[in-house]
């Protein structure tokens, strides 16, 4: 998606604010906008994601494209899953496809409970899961987020960040605005500010791009092809740590098994990238899905592998991740080419005292922006093309 010499001011003769934009989102990238309130920083994103039309330049290539406003509409007559529902066969899904994908965000954000409540009646926060929700149900190539995290509670931010990080391991691109500068500290590809209606990139010391995330950390071990490189970018900037010199053998539980390499024996079955990635082992501590069906499958007594990973050649690695990005991470590992075999996922300890993990983020704080989407007098047209659907125009 390309956007050149993009500008936009309201009403005919009216100041500018934002002119001479040139920008280039590539897939598989994670961008934060930053600027003082009331520098256009919302403007943009309506921009980016369709609801508004450029006043001079052009955008194209845009994706299916899906917008978190910074404000969400809740004079609709709807209950939330029938909202969700509704939002999900303007992206494109079959009604039973919506309402699957609407049950199963909801109760990744803790909201399964309030399906049937009207959206009035909902608390903010509950409304702001909602409006997340609306924009991850159809898996958009293009994500904007406009103070997506403001109002959630502290599960529910781990879960949005989980939620950022799968969606760029999965090839799409993410725009957000977000008032805490920790705000996926250290995952982002570029960030740029806006001032003075024009947009600059946010210089970035040599290496900025891999300062470990806050937070809760994830170790993964992985094993890989014989000289085999890690595949470029790998969601949360994963920290790469010392392999022992000598390594236990790899266990079928752990999910290891490959053609010349660590191949597992009895029945063992692999770990597939669809259910490491659905597992919820690093948050929660639980055994991942994808390692227990595993044992499960071997009568609850893994079988040892006919050789290890040394025996083979295989290249072995240890990274550390944060735990919102440790089911994206494994997701990219296991479908990369040629792919990487899973050992073992584990929390690692928490930081010595002092060092905090990033705290909830707080409910003030908002920009000023000119009306969102359902607001009174909002009245914009919309920008043609593969445009996000507007949450509030239902």
């Amino acid at each position: 998606m390309r956007l050149r010499g993009v500008g936009r001011r309201y009403g005919l003769g009216g100041p500018w604010v934002l002119r001479g934009v040139d920008l280039e989102l590539a897939p598989r990238t994670l961008l934060r906008i930053e600027g003082a309130n009331g520098s256009g920083k919302s403007t943009l994103l309506r921009l980016l994601a369709g609801i508004d039309a450029p006043s001079a330049g052009r955008i194209t290539g845009r994706p299916r494209t899906a917008y978190v406003p910074e404000r969400f509409p809740v004079e609709l007559p709807f209950t939330a899953l029938g909202y969700l529902t509704h939002m999900g066969r303007i992206h494109g899904l079959g009604r039973a496809a919506a309402e699957h994908a609407a049950a199963r965000w909801l109760e990744r954000f803790g909201a399964q409970g309030h399906a049937a409540t009207p959206l009035a009646e909902l608390s903010k926060g509950t409304s702001q899961k909602v409006a997340v929700t609306q924009a991850l149900l159809a898996e958009p190539g293009l994500l904007v987020l406009d103070e997506a995290w403001t109002g959630l509670d502290q599960a529910a931010r781990a879960e949005l960040d989980r939620a950022v990080a799968e969606r760029v391991a999965g090839g799409g691109t993410v725009v957000f605005v977000d008032h805490d500068p920790r705000r996926l500290a250290g995952a982002e590809d570029a960030a740029y500010r806006v001032a003075g209606g024009r947009l600059t990139p946010v210089a970035r010391t040599a290496g900025s791009r891999q300062a470990p995330a806050a937070g809760p950390r994830v170790l993964i071990e992985a094993e890989g092809p014989p000289g085999a490189a890690l595949p470029s970018a790998l969601p949360g900037a994963p920290q790469p740590l010392p392999v022992p010199a000598v390594a236990d053998r790899t266990t079928a539980a752990e999910g290891v098994a490959a053609a010349g390499c660590a191949t597992a024996g009895d029945g063992a079955a692999v770990a597939d990238g669809a259910a490491v990635a659905e597992a919820r082992g690093p948050l929660t501590g639980a055994v991942p899905p994808a390692r227990a069906a595993v044992a499960d499958r071997t009568g609850g007594e893994p079988a040892p592998p006919t050789r290890s990973a040394e025996d083979a050649g295989c290249r072995r690695v240890r990274l550390s991740v944060a735990a919102a990005h440790s089911d994206a991470l494994l997701r990219a590992l296991l479908t990369a080419h040629p792919p990487w075999h899973i050992r073992s996922v584990a929390p690692l300890p928490a930081p010595p005292s002092g060092e905090q993990s990033l705290p909830p983020g707080r409910d003030g704080g908002r920009t000023t922006a000119p009306p969102a989407p359902g607001d009174p007098g909002d009245g914009r047209p919309p920008a043609q093309g593969s445009s996000a659907p507007d949450p509030g125009a239902v």
